[in-house]
């Protein structure tokens, strides 16, 4: 008896241990990519500090909380091709061993953009114009050698970054200028051809208005007709407090959507500052006289004004939840605060509170509201 006793005395603390395990676990807080598993990829940029390891508590932060990865700079044509014989893949590589080593979905950002790409690109060695077949080459051998490098292992690529106009028309840039209207089409089929498993993407800014939509709608079907492939539309996200409405970026969204293309916010980040144009955007070429009422948050923000961020950006969260049927990935442009390129854009020099974690890479208030908003998602 005395046996059966001490049987049953163990067994009831061993219940009593394994219940408080468990609900230790229940009440532990979520994280991010565990909450949108699910769902769809909730991502981040990395900087050269964090794909160095020299950022260790943001490094922290990416490995928790997200599930997808991008590189902020470092795989730019420029920074990652600086002369046409020289290629530099030192930080490119540890990204990827990043993101490989802690099962991350990694996007290769990007193969074809108008802006920092190297000089030489475009030019012969007496600083002249090249031909267009000497420019296709160059695009062909950049693609190439980039993608095949990471064959397999980067995911999707953005192929083509901001070759349209806000009015839908193309932006005359030096490949446009050089190949011509094709140079879209050349470059998502030498993508493929490099890694044909790789997703295709173009990717773009103020990607809601209406002219720009309807155009990269156009481009899309455009590509599909020649047998081009093209997988997503990389929607930017670079948002404010006044625009765009939900309404116009649903709009985009379906857009997109509706000719099969998945649908990805690439670059989301949402300034709290105020701006003087609506129309932005995230071109880096931009640049405003920096003026003390532009920048009222130096010293922190205001509880009212930070609940209002908070609700706004949990209302395009829940317009990516609404759609997550074509919405795959969300990836935030930065870890925190501290490192956003938003505090010098388009006005250098200000304090800007645009991501989810702040400049001590601490979760902002924002961030248990949006995994519960995940998690609760389904029973609504």
């Amino acid at each position: 008896m005395k046996n059966v006793k001490k049987y049953y005395l163990l067994f009831a603390l061993g219940a009593l241990v394994l219940s408080s395990c468990s609900l230790s676990k229940s009440e532990s807080p979520a994280t991010l990519k565990d909450a949108y598993k699910d769902k769809f990829h909730i991502g981040t940029a990395l900087n050269a500090w964090q794909i160095t390891g020299r950022d260790t508590a943001g490094i922290e932060v990416i490995k928790n909380q997200f599930s997808a990865i991008v590189a902020e700079n470092c795989m730019k044509s420029g920074p990652i091709h600086p002369k046409e014989d020289e290629y530099n893949f030192d930080l490119p590589d540890q990204f990827v061993e990043f993101g490989v080593e802690n099962n991350k979905f990694i996007t290769g950002h990007c193969l074809i953009w108008h802006s920092q790409a190297p000089r030489w690109f475009f030019t012969d060695d007496e600083g002249n114009d090249v031909s267009r077949e000497v420019m296709i080459e160059r695009m062909k051998s950049h693609i190439y050698t980039v993608v095949g490098r990471y064959k397999g292992r980067i995911k999707g690529w953005d192929v083509v970054n901001e070759a349209i106009m806000e009015d839908g028309s193309m932006r005359n840039s030096k490949f446009r200028q050089i190949v011509g209207d094709d140079f879209i089409k050349l470059a998502f089929q030498f993508a493929h051809e490099a890694d044909p498993d790789a997703e295709l993407y173009y990717n773009d800014y103020n990607e809601w208005y209406p002219g720009k939509r309807d155009a990269i709608v156009q481009m899309v079907r455009d590509l599909k007709a020649e047998g081009i492939r093209i997988d997503g539309i990389g929607m930017q996200g670079h948002v404010g407090m006044d625009s765009p409405s939900l309404e116009e970026y649903e709009a985009a969204i379906e857009a997109y959507a509706n000719e099969g293309m998945k649908v990805m916010v690439t670059e989301l980040d949402m300034s709290i500052l105020p701006n003087r144009r609506r129309d932005v955007g995230a071109d880096i070429a931009t640049s405003f006289e920096y003026q003390q009422s532009l920048n009222p948050y130096t010293e922190g923000v205001p509880v009212e004004k930070m609940n209002e961020w908070d609700e706004r950006m949990l209302d395009f969260f829940r317009l990516f939840l609404k759609h997550s049927d074509a919405v795959t990935r969300v990836t935030l442009w930065g870890v925190s605060d501290a490192t956003s390129w938003k505090n010098n854009f388009p006005i250098r020099g200000r304090t800007d509170y645009p991501l989810l974690f702040d400049r001590e890479n601490q979760p902002k208030s924002i961030v248990p509201k949006l995994i519960n908003e995940a998690n609760n998602w389904d029973t609504k």
